[in-house]
């Protein structure tokens, strides 16, 4: 007896099973009848690995179950749709899927049939979120994602991928592609934002607020603070809640542009986060129930718009031709000035600009590493600077302890990777 076909086949099982249930519980909920439950799926899956092992002495098998599968399925269908009057067909698909599972684990692809078994349930048990999620996209949003991805998945493939103009300091093709990264990064932010509203308060508002602008978070929730000088943890909370996930952000765009640089890169920023967020916590903690309606243009414009894609496009390519340029003449400290005057409005264009040139081999990962370094400590320095300004002496102690600490954890950070890296 093969035990490893036993394997396959109960674990095949399972995940019919798992698959009905998740589709039983659903229902329940709601009241409503499902054509097949548990045992429902379970058969169906075994009858996706039956009709594989007989395909092997009969060819054809898997097609003709399949076939009677789809017939069974859409009567099923019918009858749902002329005798309850409802129309979604999710219940039948995820049938089907259930039965090409079977299939797949016979022939041996049992790990691909287990994640895909997985990640069924998880897309059928998600749809109140994505309902939530749809309701809160509208037609402009859509449109902003569709015209991006036409303008990266058309335009972007035929646009050179080499320097041009007078001086050769402009690549139109990584220009565009840097844009492309960083409106999907900050559409996260923004969707979160949109989804979240005040509901779940200012520190998830402030985080998902860090991954556009952690800037206009800090001048927001700073000025908002003038009118409830009661609930300063809270606003100090947001804000640093924000700036840590500025860590985050930096490190991620490091690691998808150039990984090796953002390992160098790791215990600085995850130590700036790590300590960031137990400092944010700390806020948490110490702060009151209240509602608070955090509302920026900056960070509720969709960044997919073409004309936000555009300008980050025209900074990066500012800042990328600006380092080329100084680097030649000053070497690493015409590098390291740009990061300083870079890091006074923005972080993203010169740690995308900084990764893209170690990774070509222009720019050696440690004057990277220090410039991107640099912009981000003169990115927390003006931010800080903005919360004296705008929301006071005592908002801004609360959070000048919390840059020493994470600025400090990041300097720990390179001194770790230097001596022992």
């Amino acid at each position: 007896m093969d035990y490893s076909l036993i394997q396959s086949l109960a674990i095949v099982i399972m995940l019919g099973f798992a698959i009905g249930m998740q589709r039983t519980l659903t229902y329940m909920r709601s009241g409503e009848h499902t054509f097949g439950g548990s045992r429902t799926f379970a058969l169906i899956s075994l009858s996706g690995f039956l009709a594989a092992w007989l395909d092997k002495l009969y060819t054809g098998t898997v097609l003709v179950v399949a076939a009677v599968m789809g017939l069974l399925l859409l009567a099923a269908y019918t009858l749902k749709v002329t005798r309850a009057q409802r129309w979604g067909m999710t219940t039948q698909i995820a049938a089907l899927v259930t039965y090409l599972l079977g299939v797949l684990a016979y022939r041996g692809e049992i790990l691909w049939a287990v994640f895909i078994g997985v990640l069924v349930i998880i897309l059928l048990e998600i749809k109140p979120r994505l309902q939530a999620l749809e309701r809160h996209i509208g037609p402009t949003d859509v449109n902003a994602v569709i015209l991006l991805l036409a303008m990266s998945f058309v335009i972007l493939p035929i646009l050179p991928d080499k320097m041009i103009g007078p001086w050769h300091l402009f690549n139109p093709y990584k220009t565009w592609m840097m844009a492309v990264i960083i409106a999907a990064i900050s559409f996260v932010g923004y969707v979160a934002i949109k989804v979240l509203g005040q509901k779940h308060g200012v520190f998830l508002t402030g985080a998902a607020g860090g991954l556009i602008s952690s800037t206009a978070v800090s001048i927001s929730l700073s000025q908002m603070f003038q009118k409830q000088y009661e609930l300063i943890n809270n606003y100090a909370g947001g804000i640093a809640i924000a700036c840590t996930f500025m860590y985050l952000r930096v490190l991620f765009e490091a690691f998808v542009i150039h990984p090796e640089l953002a390992w160098r890169l790791t215990p600085a920023y995850l130590g700036a986060a790590g300590s960031g967020l137990l400092y944010s916590w700390w806020f948490y903690r110490h702060s009151k129930a209240a509602e608070i309606n955090l509302e920026n243009s900056a960070i509720t414009k969709n960044p997919l718009q073409l004309s936000e894609a555009i300008k980050f496009g025209i900074l990066f390519g500012i800042i990328y031709g600006a380092i080329a340029l100084v680097q030649t003449r000053y070497g690493n400290l015409g590098v390291y000035l740009v990061a300083l005057f870079s890091g006074l409005t923005d972080v993203d264009a010169i740690t995308l600009s900084l990764s893209e040139m170690a990774k070509d081999g222009k720019l050696v990962e440690t004057a990277a590493m220090n410039g991107i370094v640099i912009a981000s400590v003169t990115n927390s320095i003006v931010k800080l600077g903005i919360v004296y300004w705008l929301g006071g002496v005592k908002l801004g102690w609360r959070l000048t302890l919390f840059f020493l600490v994470t600025l400090g954890m990041m300097g720990a950070g390179l001194v770790l990777m230097e001596n022992f890296g």
